[in-house]
């Protein structure tokens, strides 16, 4: 009996057949997200402000925090060349910090330098402001977009601004500095210093290359090479008149490094480019930049000197340009060079990983020992980090090839020189 009941519940059991599908995890996450973003727009049209609020509060919680480092783009203007105590107010801030460079400006911040602090600001569309000793200016305009006239320019409060203008490709793009009620637009091309003294109310542009418009009220004065246009504060009219041409350093560069075998006897060769009308040149020598140590003046009817009795150290350089009319010309460009005595001669470890151009202005990125000290074209790079590695921005330069000379030393009086050519379109 068993038996057979056993037998006739195995005969009741029917095959049983198992189906599946398989769904890929990305397919259920697409749906998940459709039907989430149907809840979500539902949401939103039902309850408005409270879905703002949410996605608000959402947005702010994923997205990076402001870490206080800014970061650098091709459009900003920055810091590329910093010397002594230079300090920067952005115009969100109220407190002065010590310019370095990865600072970037932007419009309605402030830059201050002491009595002997440089900076060297350079914008996107090839304009560079230097700010001498005691100045105080205003990033006023930084608009450099592509294929748009550009448009830059910074208020001098206090103190002197040189800047200088590159090739603009988009016509109508202009550099300016405003001083006073004054504003001085510089054309393409051109190099001038534009002066303000709050104490005396004098105010001065000129002109070293190139062309400059001064608009002041209803008057606008054109301004071309080796002219000066000056006005005071307060009173009328413009004055311009012609200016005695400086004479343009040669040798040595400025921060160039002098290795001599010995520095108190040694000679160290001066040179520099004669001045149209020029019959005399007053040469001077200083341990500060303000010249007021001077430790070496001649006069020559010559463009170049050879000077000994220096000990080693950092020195400042310049000449100013005598008509025989007895005028002065302003000075030169201060020089600086450094004379050091030689040490053993070693080979030194300098590098150029590449290099890039930013518009005219070429950007060279390289490494060397810790320690070491560079002069490229003239200038000494002073953004050097710890391990060695630089970032240095040269001047704006013309159209055409370039060479561009890197001279290292280290520690050890080691030498090292490198050369670039680059090509600026």
């Amino acid at each position: 009996m068993d038996d057979k009941n056993s037998a006739a519940a195995k005969a009741k059991v029917g095959r049983v057949e198992v189906y599946w599908h398989t769904v890929q995890y990305r397919t259920v996450l697409l749906f998940a997200a459709v039907i989430l973003a149907i809840i979500l727009a539902s949401f939103y049209l039902v309850f408005p402000e409270t879905a703002g609020s949410l996605l608000r509060k959402l947005s702010d919680t994923v997205s990076p925090h402001d870490t206080g480092v800014a970061v650098i783009t091709d459009r900003q203007a920055r810091f590329v060349n910093l010397d002594g105590k230079v300090q920067v107010k952005k115009v969100n801030s109220v407190q002065w910090v010590t310019a370095d460079y990865q600072v970037t400006l932007d419009k309605g911040d402030l830059i201050q330098t002491s009595s002997e602090g440089v900076a060297r600001i350079a914008f996107a569309d090839g304009t560079t402001y230097t700010v001498k000793g005691d100045t105080l200016v205003t990033v006023e305009e930084n608009i450099v977009e592509q294929d748009r006239a550009s448009q830059v320019g910074v208020h001098i409060t206090a103190g002197q601004v040189d800047l200088t203008t590159g090739s603009w490709s988009v016509p109508g793009s202009k550099a300016e500095v405003s001083f006073e009620n004054a504003v001085a637009s510089l054309r393409s091309n051109s190099r001038a210093a534009v002066r303000t003294d709050p104490t005396t109310k004098e105010q001065e542009i000129t002109v070293d290359a190139g062309s400059a418009q001064l608009n002041r009220g209803n008057e606008h004065v054109d301004i071309g090479q080796y002219e000066r246009a000056t006005f005071t504060a307060g009173g009328t009219g413009i004055t311009k008149t012609q200016v005695l041409a400086p004479p343009e350093l040669v040798e040595p560069l400025n921060l160039q490094p002098i290795i001599a075998a010995d520095p108190r006897h040694d000679t160290i060769h001066f040179s520099w480019k004669s001045s149209n009308t020029a019959k005399l040149y007053d040469f001077q020598v200083s341990t500060t930049a303000m010249f007021n140590r001077i430790v070496v003046e001649r006069k020559t009817v010559a463009t170049a000197l050879d000077i000994s009795g220096l000990d080693p150290g950092d020195y400042f350089w310049r000449v100013h340009a005598i008509d025989d009319k007895n005028s002065v010309s302003d000075a030169s460009e201060p020089y600086k060079f450094t004379l050091a005595s030689q040490g053993k001669a070693q080979e030194m470890l300098l590098e150029v990983d590449a290099t890039q151009l930013q518009g005219s202005v070429v950007e060279v990125i390289g490494r060397t020992e810790p320690g070491a000290a560079l002069i490229i074209n003239g200038e000494q790079v002073a953004d050097i980090k710890g391990d060695g590695h630089f970032r240095y921005f040269s001047q704006p330069m013309a159209r055409g090839s370039h060479t561009i000379v890197i001279t290292g030393q280290n520690r050890r009086g080691g030498m090292a020189i490198k050369r670039v050519d680059v090509m600026i379109p």
